[in-house]
């Protein structure tokens, strides 16, 4: 069956590391987004220099700390397993404060998902 692996990354620096370590395990495509998480939009709302209607297209433009998101589906338990240890090696114990989340959720089913071997470079979607 195939993942769905999911990686919250708020250390933006290591995102060039996650995204290489990913396409030397296999892993056949990536999609990212910049994302953020309830805390840090409720300390963004509670500033005095908010907008009284503030927008994420400002939270995301401005000097403000956010995170990227990585997703992909891999139909290849080793793959899987080889791109989460490649993460882990990367960005560390994910326990720590600021590190971010990973997390893997089965997918019944799927189109589109590219077939992958080790060291294909991987499709990356912005």
């Amino acid at each position: 069956m195939a993942s769905l692996l999911v990686l919250v990354l708020d250390e933006l620096e290591k995102f060039p590391a996650v995204v290489a370590a990913w396409q030397e395990a296999g892993v056949p495509g990536v999609t990212v987004f910049d994302s953020v998480g309830s805390q840090r939009l409720r300390e963004y709302i509670q500033r005095d220099d908010v907008p009284l209607m503030p927008s994420l297209r400002s939270l995301f433009a401005g000097e403000e700390d956010h995170n990227r998101t990585l997703l992909t589906v891999i139909e290849d338990d080793a793959v899987l397993e080889r791109a989460i240890a490649a993460t882990q090696q990367v960005v560390g114990d994910f326990m720590q404060p600021h590190t971010g989340v990973l997390f893997v959720v089965p997918v019944s089913r799927t189109w589109g998902v590219p077939k992958a071997k080790r060291g294909r470079k991987a499709h990356t979607s912005v």
